[in-house]
């Protein structure tokens, strides 16, 4: 899933891979959808995280909102996190989902450092988040875990893309 991009090369690749290419898009950066390509949405806690901002939690609903008018409903979206942190993930979880499936949006949960497979709910996509080493130690074993349901944020290398096809992800951004 290509984050927030929708050029001329994204619609070149699609046109070359049909059925192989998404969009995932973050609060406020959202473009289209274009009828050719799903796409999932994201909830800008990473970017918060790098920018170290606060998480706009009225962002995150109005691209909620957004993807619901658009007449084209997302694959899913993932659940407000905190990046790296376990405990503050599983209180977001706890305290979000309800909201995402209200808007008749699968929820994406998205796993961070430490945390372990029964810390994931039933009927959810995984999104392999967190730091760059747990991801790749985790990408296997999640991916075996949860066959058909891991989605592995962050993987900017072509060697990681690889390894997370090889592993059966599902999708990857």
């Amino acid at each position: 899933m290509v984050a927030n991009q929708t050029g001329i090369e994204v619609g070149f690749m699609a046109a070359r891979h049909p059925g192989r290419l998404g969009h995932l898009y973050s609060p406020g950066a959202q473009r289209g959808p274009w009828r050719e390509l799903p796409y999932a949405l994201d909830n800008g806690a990473y970017g918060s995280f790098v920018n170290d901002e606060a998480w706009d939690e009225g962002a995150w609903r109005s691209l909620l909102r957004w993807s619901v008018l658009s007449g084209q409903r997302p694959l899913w979206a993932v659940v407000p996190d905190v990046v790296g942190d376990r405990v503050a993930t599983l209180e977001r979880w706890h305290r979000y989902h309800a909201e995402v499936r209200a808007f008749g949006i699968r929820p994406a949960f998205a796993a961070q450092d430490g945390m372990t497979f029964e810390d994931v709910p039933a009927d959810c996509v995984v999104f392999l988040g967190g730091s760059t080493d747990w991801k790749e130690a985790a990408i296997a074993p999640w991916c075996a875990r949860f066959p058909g349901r891991v989605h592995v944020g962050r993987v900017n290398k072509w060697d990681r893309l690889v390894r997370c096809w090889r592993a059966g992800a599902v999708s990857v951004d």
